[in-house]
C-alpha cells in the first residue's frame, strides 16, 4: 500500500518549479504549483455557480443515450489530427517499459481513441511478444486506428466496445491482463457506472497486474472554464460538442478502485501552471495520475 504521503508528492510529471513569481513568463509550463486558498475558495464558488445551473434532465438523459453519436462526430472532424502522440508514457509509467522483458505480455487501452498511446507502445515493443489490445465507444476512432499504416494484426487487436455494458465480448480471457492503461478515459463514464467499470477491470487482469491511469482533477481549467447549463450533476459536464466529463479528486479514485479489491501503489495530484507568454495569461490544470494492482492472492 502506498505511503499516505505519496498521494500528495509528484515524482516523474516534471522538475521546473516557479521560485520566483518574476519568472513565470520564462516558460511555457511550471510544476507542482502549489493553490492558495483564496484560489482554492475562488474554484470552489465557480463550481457550486455550475450546480445551480445545471442542464435539464430530459437533456442530460438526451446526452448520455448518445454518447457513442457524439464521439463517433468528434472523430469524423478531427481524424487523427486533435490528439498528439503520448511518448511521455514511457517517463510516467515504467511498467510499460518493463513489459519488454517478460516472454509473453498483454496490455490493453481502453478510450484508445485513433491510437496516440497505442502507436508509441507498439513501436516501443517492436521484436517482443507484447500484445496491444485497444478499444473504444466510437467506431469511427477504431476504424480510423486501424487504417494506420502502423496497425499491425499479429501485434495489435482493435475492437469497439462500451465498458460500461455487463458484457465485453473482449478478444481475450478473464484474468489474462498484465496492464490496462486508461488516460482521460474514466471521466467520460456516467459517475454512476464507474464502479461497475473497474470491477470488470479487476476481473480482466491478472493477479499483480496493474492499472495505470491519468485524467482529470477537481478544479482543473477545463472545469472552471464551463458556461451556465453545461452541468448535469456535481463535477459533472458536457462540453459543447456533446462529450462528457468527470473531474476527479484523490480520494475519489482511492475509494472507487480500492473498493473494487485493488492495491494503491500511487495516486498523485499534478498542479501545472501553463503560461501564455504572449498573452501573458496564467492557466491552471491540474490532473491525477494513479497506479492500482490487483493483489497477487487474497
Amino acid at each position: 500500500m502506498a505511503d499516505s504521503g505519496e498521494r500528495f508528492k509528484r515524482k516523474q510529471f516534471g522538475n521546473r518549479f516557479l521560485k520566483n513569481e518574476d519568472d513565470v513568463f520564462k516558460h511555457n509550463a511550471w510544476d507542482n504549483v502549489e493553490w492558495d486558498e483564496d484560489q482554492e475558495n475562488q474554484a470552489l464558488s465557480q463550481v457550486c455557480e455550475h450546480v445551480k445551473t445545471k442542464m435539464t434532465l430530459e437533456k442530460s438523459i438526451d446526452l448520455e443515450n448518445n454518447a457513442d453519436q457524439h464521439w463517433d462526430n468528434f472523430y469524423s472532424v478531427h481524424q487523427e489530427k486533435f490528439f498528439k502522440n503520448r511518448c511521455w508514457l514511457f517517463t510516467e509509467f515504467p511498467e510499460i517499459k518493463s513489459l519488454k522483458d517478460e516472454k509473453s505480455s498483454c496490455i490493453l487501452e481502453v478510450g484508445c481513441g485513433v491510437g496516440n498511446s497505442v502507436f508509441p507502445i507498439l513501436s516501443h515493443c517492436s521484436g517482443t511478444n507484447v500484445h496491444v489490445y485497444c478499444c473504444d465507444f466510437s467506431s469511427n476512432a477504431i476504424k480510423i486506428l486501424k487504417e494506420n499504416s502502423e496497425y499491425n494484426e499479429e501485434h495489435c487487436t482493435a475492437f469497439v466496445c462500451d465498458i460500461t455494458n455487463d458484457d465485453w465480448n473482449p478478444p481475450f480471457a478473464l484474468e489474462s491482463l498484465d496492464i490496462i492503461l486508461l488516460v482521460f478515459v474514466l471521466s467520460a463514464v456516467k459517475p454512476e457506472k464507474l464502479k461497475h467499470v473497474v470491477r470488470k477491470f479487476y476481473e480482466y487482469l491478472k493477479p499483480g497486474g496493474i492499472i495505470l491511469f491519468r485524467d482529470y482533477g477537481r478544479y482543473d481549467m477545463a472545469q472552471l472554464r464551463f458556461k451556465e447549463g453545461r452541468c448535469i450533476s456535481e463535477n459533472y459536464y458536457s462540453r459543447g460538442d456533446g462529450t462528457l466529463v468527470y473531474f476527479f479528486t484523490q480520494d475519489d479514485l482511492k475509494n472507487l478502485f480500492v473498493d473494487a479489491g485493488f492495491e494503491e501503489v500511487q495516486n498523485l495530484i499534478d498542479r501545472r501552471m501553463q503560461v501564455n507568454r504572449g498573452k501573458q495569461l496564467k492557466m491552471y490544470r491540474v490532473w491525477i495520475q494513479c497506479k492500482y494492482r490487483k493483489p497477487i492472492s487474497k
